[in-house]
């Protein structure tokens, strides 16, 4: 495999087949320590698989989703494109404090991170699912965050490696996704199962 480096693009030359992909960076950094508690900007997180970043409301359990025990709970990231495009749409300003996730991005495609393998900075994430706008959030912000932000709400992901997490670290795509769907084939089978289940 060849690698090439230009601007904020990589490029990945593997068996003969020329792979475009991008390459974004953190500009914000926040954790919140309980449900409903304002969010506090941080330098740098402490990411722990199956828990979240160390100190935050999902890593001690306290976060309002926490009781669904889902590993798509544990990081949440949201593109501050999508944030100007609210303020510039629909005339609500929303910070990425106020967003409420736990990273804001740049130049990072967030929607089409689900079921893929990235890495942010040296700490390896899975995309699992989109991190729509809820009532929750727009309790605590705007409600014209509700449709504001829909389908373009940040992504929910799951934490693969332990490592620090730092603001300014770079965001890319990871070159193997074979965890990914190893992850994701295990987790159609079990909904599947459960759906027989039901059926039965």
């Amino acid at each position: 495999m060849v690698t090439l480096l230009m601007a904020n693009t990589v490029l990945f030359v593997t068996k003969g087949v020329l792979l475009l992909m991008w390459q974004g960076s953190i500009v914000s950094l926040q954790i919140a320590t309980n449900e409903g508690a304002p969010m506090i900007p941080i330098q740098e997180a402490h990411t722990v698989p199956g828990r979240g970043i160390e100190g935050d409301r999902y890593y001690f359990g306290t976060g309002h989703f926490s009781k669904e025990g889902k590993e798509s709970y544990e990081i949440t990231l949201i593109e501050t494109e999508a944030l100007e495009g609210l303020r510039r749409d629909y005339g609500c300003e929303l910070s990425p404090l106020n967003a409420r996730r736990n990273i804001a991005t740049m130049g990072v495609p967030l929607n089409h991170l689900v079921w893929k393998e990235f890495y942010v900075g040296e700490v390896k994430l899975l995309g699992r699912r989109l991190c729509e706008p809820c009532f929750h959030l727009t309790t605590m912000t705007n409600a014209l965050a509700l449709g504001g932000l829909l389908h373009r709400g940040g992504l929910r992901a799951q934490i693969l490696t332990e490592g620090i997490i730092r603001l300014g670290d770079t965001i890319r795509l990871s070159e193997s996704q074979e965890q990914a769907q190893a992850i994701h084939q295990a987790q159609a089978e079990k909904v599947a199962q459960e759906a027989l289940a039901d059926a039965l």
